[in-house]
């Protein structure tokens, strides 16, 4: 038993190869809320078709996040993450640097910070390659 369609694969293709492999094991698919039974025939095209619009519903969403983003770029907007604010880097390049310099961990939690970014930041501090 599955909720929906677009919730067992991304594509047609994918989807048909995923009920022909649980009907090879002898296992038919039943999908709760449409009422989809693929035991039979009509069960079976109604979940193609399902499978064919949420294809294309995906596609269609992916389409309009791009153009979005394009039109965010052309517009000059900073897309992404927000970076690092120069006091708290400052704050762990000095801690780093200080006599006695906390774990990477206590650092990052003690600023807010991934330990990741205290990693690149040390790299950073002793002129090592990223």
């Amino acid at each position: 038993m599955a909720w929906s369609v677009d919730r067992l694969g991304r594509s047609l293709q994918g989807l048909v190869a995923f009920l022909s492999d649980l009907h090879a094991l002898r296992v038919d698919l039943f999908l709760h809320p449409r009422r989809i039974d693929t035991i039979t025939p009509a069960g079976k095209a109604m979940f193609q078709m399902k499978g064919v619009f949420a294809e294309f519903e995906r596609a269609m969403i992916s389409e309009r996040l791009k153009a979005g983003l394009s039109t965010g770029r052309a517009k000059g907007k900073k897309l992404g993450r927000p970076g690092l604010r120069p006091e708290t880097e400052a704050a762990i390049l000095c801690d780093l640097h200080g006599e006695a310099p906390a774990s990477f961990r206590s650092l990052a939690a003690k600023h807010g910070v991934s330990v990741g970014t205290v990693h690149r930041l040390s790299r950073e501090l002793n002129d090592e390659p990223l």
